[in-house]
Parts: structure tokens; sequence; C-alpha cells
């Protein structure tokens, strides 16, 4: 018997009122009477969508499900239901979690669940829909469409095909819509909604032009990439035009007049006469001139541009700033003689790939290493002959934007050679392969990983929106107000998400958390990057002072490495510096109580949220504390971010129903 059918069967003895009975799964109609709703709603769901019982659901009180692995609950009823990368396999069954009226967020991403996506209409109250990156098929789900209170609604990276509704504009509040990497066909709904900031539905079968709506005009192209039928003003690429012969204009030929056709008649136009034979040979004429004249001119345009292509490869490479050019600055202090040093690294490359063919421990000896089993997308020829961008300099390495011939862009970092000179080879390829295999939203994904006998290279995801540093100082004057704390608080849940999971799925740590090592992605979500590089590296000499208060103390007075309790640590100053807009080196050292006041002076505003803003600050605090032993897991902190923001949210929604808003 299931631990499910342990746990209804021993209620209904309890209750002394029926018998358990072993022929079903779920909760038999007399045990819903005993039980909350809201209770049999979520048995319900897990019996069908947990094949592998990850969740632990176990019933003592009447009201324990309010305790459960991601359930939240406001009064009893629950509000807010997340297992986001829970390992979930199954379905997500109807008549299930349809019945929870007062859910206001519904989070199953990274999961593998299947079949259909269920009628989800009953959830009224519905504010947020995650159901990104399972294994759901069908069509476009439509009694979404009722939900008119939805804001975010993310059905990505699914197996959902057929068209888009017409009625998606009916969502007049939706702020964030992404439908990208499915099978969705036909053509884009004219979006009007004046709110939408985040929009993507690339990596589909889309076709037709986009409609030209004050919406859609927001979005660039990345929002549509991947639809090789698409058109239109949108992602400036012309639609076809009707063809010339489908015109009816066209089709018709003129028909001879009624003259013409008297004069054939009566046998006045068999020949032509001679006055006309010269003027059709000195047309002919012309015509046979013309086109040597501009046979002419095309072999003088050939020959002139094949001269200055022929000119700009004599010029010297150097004016041309590529990822090869960049390495071979290394080579310069190894390397001497006449030769040129693009040719020495070329052949030195070569040389090291052709000796790669021997064996598979020399495979990963000067070759591009993809991580995870990625799809081999580019060679290193093609990464070696990207255009170069410098991004910024950092502790251990220095970060470039490249952009391939087939215009994928990668961001490319550099590591320093001498820091990460204490990591072997062996090292170094053992630290990488752990570190590709991690994977979730808020990580930048490493992709792949290149080593030589000078130069080693870490290849990640781009992410287009900058840094968190340049976020909170790069546009800002020094008196500019920090960002709201609803931003800050959204900011600093993605950051602990994705923290968690590093120390969660692995033996890794960060070891580097700070702002300019967060990035922001194309939706604006907060990413972690250089996560576990600085375990390569020795940085004793690193007299920043700004990375030495992101150190815990227990680091900096030692030579000990990064634990999760260091991490921790520099999560309460990254916390701080998003907080005050100030960096860690002018943070003063105080306690609690006066930290807070502190953040208040700096802000100078939120006066309606200072409890949420004391919460936070009290949190940041917490994590800064001296002692390792007395600081939260990574696991608590995001759990008390999750607290605040829902509290938050229930009190903005009375506050809503108060003033007569729906």
């Amino acid at each position: 018997m299931s631990p499910l059918m342990l746990v209804l069967c021993f209620l209904q003895l309890f209750s002394s009122f029926y018998f358990c009975s072993s022929s079903t799964t779920t909760p038999s109609a007399p045990l819903n009477s005993l039980l909350p709703s809201d209770a049999v709603s979520l048995l319900s769901f897990k019996s069908k969508a947990d094949l592998d019982n990850k969740l632990l659901y176990t019933l003592n009180e009447r009201f324990d499900y309010c305790q459960w692995q991601g359930v939240k609950c406001v009064q009893g009823r629950v509000v807010r239901f997340v297992l986001q990368s829970f390992s979930l396999r199954g379905t997500f069954r109807s008549n299930t979690l349809t019945h929870l009226d007062q859910l206001r967020i519904l989070n199953l991403r990274n999961n593998s669940l299947s079949g259909p996506i269920p009628d989800l209409s009953g959830l009224t109250n519905l504010k947020t829909l995650f159901l990104d990156h399972n294994f759901f098929s069908g069509s476009f789900p439509l009694p979404l469409l009722s939900l008119h209170r939805l804001i975010i609604l993310d059905l990505s990276h699914n197996n959902l095909s057929g068209s888009l509704p017409v009625e998606l504009t009916v969502l007049d509040r939706l702020n964030y819509l992404r439908l990208d990497s499915n099978w969705f066909s036909g053509s884009i709904p004219p979006l009007n909604q004046t709110q939408l900031q985040i929009f993507n539905v690339s990596r589909n079968n889309l076709t037709g032009s986009i409609p030209v709506t004050p919406t859609l005009k927001k979005f660039n192209e990345r929002s549509f990439l991947w639809n090789p039928n698409l058109c239109g003003k949108v992602i400036n690429t012309p639609c076809p035009s009707t063809p010339f012969f489908d015109s009816p204009s066209a089709a018709a030929s003129p028909r001879p007049s009624p003259l013409y056709q008297d004069a054939q008649s009566q046998g006045l136009l068999l020949t032509p006469s001679p006055q006309h034979k010269h003027k059709k040979v000195g047309v002919v004429l012309g015509f046979v001139v013309g086109t040597l004249i501009l046979i002419a001119a095309v072999l003088c345009l050939f020959a002139l541009v094949k001269k200055r292509r022929e000119e700009s490869e004599t010029e010297p490479k150097a004016t041309k700033c590529t990822i090869e050019t960049i390495t071979n600055n290394a080579v310069n202090a190894t390397t001497s003689g006449p030769a040129d040093n693009s040719q020495l690294l070329e052949i030195k490359l070569e040389k090291e790939v052709k000796v790669a063919q021997v064996s598979q421990q020399q495979l990963k000896s000067g070759h591009l290493i993809f991580c995870s089993g990625e799809t081999e997308l580019y060679t290193l020829e093609q990464l070696m002959r990207a255009s170069a961008e410098l991004l910024g300099r950092g502790t251990i390495g220095t970060t470039y934007k490249a952009v391939m011939a087939s215009q994928l862009i990668v961001s490319v970092k550099r590591l320093d050679a001498c820091k990460t000179s204490i990591t072997s080879g062996e090292a170094f390829e053992l630290h990488m392969e752990e570190v590709g295999m991690l994977r979730h939203p808020n990580l930048v994904a490493v992709r792949a990983y290149f080593q030589a006998k000078q130069e080693r290279l870490v290849i990640y995801d781009y992410q287009p929106n900058g840094s968190l540093f340049n976020l909170i100082h790069g546009s800002r004057s020094t008196r500019a107000k920090p960002l709201h704390w609803t931003s800050c608080l959204k900011i600093a849940e993605d950051v602990a998400q994705g923290l968690a999971y590093i120390h969660q799925a692995s033996k890794l740590t960060h070891g580097n958390l700070k702002t300019s090592n967060v990035l922001l992605g194309s939706d604006f979500e907060a990413c972690l990057t250089d996560y576990s590089l600085i375990a390569l590296a020795d940085i004793s000499s690193d007299d920043d002072p700004d990375a030495a208060r992101y150190k815990a103390p227990e680091v900096r007075k030692s030579a000990r490495k990064a634990t999760p309790g260091s991490d921790v640590y520099a999560y309460g100053i990254l916390l701080l510096e998003l907080l005050t807009g100030k960096p860690p080196s002018q943070h003063p050292f105080l306690s609690p109580p006066d930290m807070a006041d502190w953040v208040r002076a700096m802000r100078e505003d939120d006066n309606e949220e200072n409890r949420w803003l004391a919460m936070l600050v009290d949190l940041a605090s917490i994590c800064s504390l001296t002692s390792p032993e007395q600081r939260p897991t990574m696991r608590q902190i995001l759990k008390m971010i999750q607290d605040i923001k829902d509290n938050a949210m229930v009190e903005n929604n009375k506050r809503d129903e108060h003033t007569g808003y729906s």
C-alpha cells in the first residue's frame, strides 16, 4: 500500500466512521468530508504527479498540510504552491489543484510532468503560473483565458502544439508571457497588453507577418528567433510579396485593337514594309551594344572588388580583435622569433587537435570540451575567429563577448594564467566537468571549456542586460535612490535560489559572490556567474577592499577555502549593497538595530513598506554574523524571503480589495 493510502487509512480509522478501501489511491467521498478541501486537492495531485514519492506529505493534525513542502497557507487556505525542481514524474490530473480557489502562485517548473495541461479555470485568484521545463503536450490550454487576474504565464520548454488563440488579448493584466521552445504553429495574435514587459515565442513553428501593435513593437528579434517563416516590420524581415503572375492585370495579355484586327482580316498587314525592317534592325543593334557595355561594366566592378579584397587581406590582422588575437597575447611571453604570433598559435592548436585524436586523455588537451552532454554548436576554430569585445576584468580573469560568424553570441572568460597555475591540468578538467553539470534558471550555464599549455577559457551563455553591479552603481549618481524594495526582494530571491541549488545539488560553493558576478538575463532574472572558479586560483594577493569585505571572517583570516557558510556571509553583504546602493567598503560595522536605521537613512523612501524592508535588513544581519555556526543555511534563507514575499502579496491583495480593485 502506498504512503498516501496509509495516511488516508489512518485518518479514516481514527474517525471511526469508515473503512479504508485498497482499490483506489484517491480520497473517498466520505473521507473528503473529514479533511479540509485544500488537503484533499494536494493529496489528489500528488497521487498522479509524484510517482517516485519525492513529496513526503503526512497528516498528524487537521492543518498539517500547510507545513508541507512547497505549500504556503493564509488562514488555513493554500495561497502558494511551489514545487520547482522537485524531480516530479507523472501527470497533472484534472480536478485536483483546480479546487484551490484561493491559490495565487502555482509553480511546477523544471520537473518531468507529462500529458495535457488540465482545466485550471477554477483557480480564479491565480496571478502567477509557471509550468515551464516539463513535458506537457497537447494544444494551448484555452481555460487559462478565463483567469483574468493572471500576471505571469510561462509555458515554455514543453511539447505544446497547435495555434495560439487570438483570445490571448483578453488577459489584459499580463506582464510576463513565455511560450518559447514548443511546437506552436500559425500566426502570432495581435497582443495589445500595455503592461507586457517580458515576451518570448522563439523556437516554435510560427509563420506569417508579426502584427505591428504598440506592445509587440517593444520587443526585439530575440523574442521571435528560430521561427524561420515569421516576417514583418517588427523583426526587419520583409514578407514575400504576391507573385507578379498572380495579379489579374498581369495575367491578361493586352488584346489587339479592332483596327488591327480589321486590317489583318483584309490582308493589308501580311508583310512589314522595308522602313519597318530597318527600324527593327536598329533596335536589335542597340540592344546588343547596350548588353556589351553592361557586361564590360560588370567585369570592371568585379576586378575592382577583387583588388580591394586582396589589399584588405594584406593588412595586419592586429586591426581586428578576435578571441584568437587575445589569446595570442599570452604566447608573446613564451615564444620568440620572426614568425607571426597568430600563425604560431594556429600551428600549435592544429598540432594539439591532431595529437588529441590519439587517445581520450589527450582529447582534452588543446580541444574545446562541451559540458554535460551539450550539443557542439561550434568548433574551436570558429570560437577563435569570433570577434571579441571586452566586458570586464575580475578576480581571476577577463571576460569577453564573442560574436561568431554564425551570429551566435557567447561569453568567454579567459582565466589568469598566473593565479590558476596552482591547479594542474587534470584537476582543472575534473573540476570543470563537475561545475559544467550544474543547471538552474538562476545560474549562467557553463557550456564548454578549453585548456592548452598557456590558456584556459570558460564559455558561458551570454547575458544581454549587464551585471547587478552596473544596475546598482553604473548609471546612478551618488545621491540617486536605490532600487525599490520589491525589486530588491525579487533579485534577492533569484540569488538565493541559485546559491541554494549549488549547495544542495553538489559539494561545490560559489566562493566569489558579489554584485559584479550576478548577471541579468534576457528577462532581467538574476543569474550567478563565476561560481566555483575561485577554487582553481590563488587570490591571496587580491587587495580590492570591496572584495575583501565580501569574505567571511573565517576565510579572510586564514587560508581556508570557501564554504557554504562563507557564501551565506557574502549573501548578507550583497543584500545590504542591494538595499542601500553603497559598495561593501562603505558599509559600517553596526548592531542589527543600528543597521536598520542606517539602511533607512540611505534609502530615504519606502516609508509605507518599512516593515518588509526591516525584515530584509534583519535577514542580511543574520547572514553576516561573525560566527559561521550562527548563520542560517541558504535553504532557510530562501524560505524566509519567500515568506516575506507571500505576506507582502497577501497584504497587497487585501489593500486592493479594500480600495475596490479586483
